[in-house]
């Protein structure tokens, strides 16, 4: 199981103030101070290769998950959409409703999406209001237009 870090934020009373000290020969001692009311988490390799790692499980999870569906012969549906935003950030119009090609029996079915590429930062994909014929998808970034190629598994049991 992945185990979880909880951050937290330095804060400091007064926030962001620094004694800077000239040593006379062209450097400067920078030095926090203020009294800290929160201690920060620290920002290490341990902490940041557990993220990696968490990274990893996840998609060796869904390569398991999808070698199962294809063994087990899983209906599998595949397609592309583009998203298109036309509004200034943080505002976004990017929704698109998707219609599945095949007849499925429930809406117990997963989406994975895939960016392919991107006109800007296109923030996170989101899949929403699923239904047995279809679904909607949309980025939450600043980008113009996002690519992206999806895969429904699923979608048989009731």
């Amino acid at each position: 199981m992945y185990p979880w870090t909880e951050w937290r934020d330095h804060v400091t009373s007064p926030s962001n103030r620094f004694v800077v000290v000239d040593n006379k020969d062209g450097t400067y001692t920078i030095t926090p101070t203020g009294e800290v009311m929160q201690q920060g988490t620290p920002q290490d390799q341990v902490r940041f290769n557990n993220i990696e790692a968490g990274i990893v499980d996840v998609h060796t999870a869904l390569n398991l998950l999808m070698n199962y569906a294809l063994q087990n012969a899983w209906e599998i549906e595949e397609g592309v959409v583009t998203l298109q935003n036309n509004l200034a950030f943080p505002f976004n119009d990017s929704v698109q409703t998707v219609s599945l090609e095949r007849k499925i029996e429930s809406d117990l079915y997963i989406v994975l999406p895939e960016i392919v590429s991107a006109v800007g930062n296109p923030g996170e994909i989101v899949v929403s209001d699923k239904l047995v014929n279809g679904f909607k998808i949309a980025h939450t970034g600043s980008a113009k237009s996002v690519t992206v190629k999806y895969k429904v598994i699923g979608g048989n049991l009731k």
